[in-house]
């Protein structure tokens, strides 16, 4: 069946960002019919990289489901920060973070789409509330099954699990034989002869950077990635020839090219989110890697979509 049963799938995204989902079910042969965030820059760079895509900038709490058009899959990325443990402390506002999860059930009330698929941290099910929550799709007769999914599996250079969540109105739920392609290394998007670099060695480097950097030198030679702002992947870095550890909303991934460093560039982190080269970002270097941390791998989303068309 593939793509030419994809291409009569007409879905919505919800909390859509810079359009990962989309982007996705685009490559997999779907129609993306209309697609909403609250952040007016997600808006603006989700219109341009989707400009057939119809866009509503709105708090999708506050949402008359009436004005989605009709659709055959809804896609939603909830907000995740109130319930990945990167969160830190618990804090007040984590709660109406948490909240944003019963948008995508209300349109589904709605609209009884056929199908829905929810993307969100593993730790989504650990949510006080997450029990009610599938009960309320029991309730109008979807079934839920939790997909646990690591991006490299998906020829994405990212080590990236995410949990998604495939809705379906069956009686039991619905395993999609997802394929595992050939997996990428950062090797592959690394930039090494472009972008400002610094020397390893200046006044102000910290001592655990620069241990880090002689461990990393050590284990790997003289190229090779470490967490500059983040104790992840150990005290030793990551070697180029596996996948980028998890990008981020804020800047995380320095490279290490001998005695020269410097972060990892949005270019870059765009081509390890599986985004294609084209694909248009903010010129805030702050705004681009916020959107590329919150978003959906397409490679991933493609595939998601892809088994989903073929289950139908």
């Amino acid at each position: 069946m593939g793509n030419c049963v994809a291409q009569r799938l007409d879905v919505v995204d919800l909390f859509a960002g810079l359009g990962g989902f989309s982007a996705g079910a685009q490559e997999a042969g779907a129609r993306v019919v209309w697609a909403a965030n609250h952040w007016p820059v997600a808006c603006r760079f989700h219109a341009a990289n989707h400009p057939t895509v119809v866009h509503v900038q709105q708090d999708l709490m506050q949402a008359d489901w009436r004005n989605v058009p009709k659709h055959d899959v809804l896609l939603a990325s909830p907000a995740c920060q109130g319930h990945t443990p990167a969160r830190g402390k618990e804090k007040p506002h984590h709660d109406a973070l948490r909240s944003t999860a019963w948008a995508p059930v209300g349109c589904l009330e709605h609209h009884r789409s056929d199908y829905a698929v929810i993307e969100n941290v593993p730790n989504f099910t650990r949510w006080v509330l997450y029990p009610s929550w599938v009960d309320a799709l029991h309730r109008l007769g979807y079934s839920v099954s939790p997909h646990i999914i690591d991006s490299a599996d998906h020829g994405v250079p990212q080590n990236r699990v995410r949990l998604f969540l495939v809705c379906a109105k069956s009686r039991h739920p619905i395993k999609l034989p997802l394929p595992k392609r050939q997996e990428a290394h950062a090797a592959s998007f690394i930039e090494w002869d472009a972008h400002d670099w610094s020397q390893i060695h200046r006044p102000g480097r910290s001592k655990k950077t620069l241990d880090r950097i002689q461990a990393g030198r050590r284990e790997f030679g003289d190229r090779f990635l470490i967490p500059y702002y983040s104790s992840g992947s150990g005290l030793k870095g990551r070697s180029i020839h596996r996948p980028l550890g998890t990008v981020t909303t804020v800047d995380r991934w320095a490279v290490i090219d001998g005695e020269r460093m410097r972060m990892l560039q949005p270019t870059e982190l765009r081509a390890a989110m599986g985004f294609r080269a084209s694909y248009l970002l903010p010129e805030t270097r702050r705004d681009a890697i916020h959107l590329l941390g919150n978003a959906v791998c397409p490679p991933v989303a493609a595939d998601l979509i892809a088994a989903l068309a073929t289950a139908a």
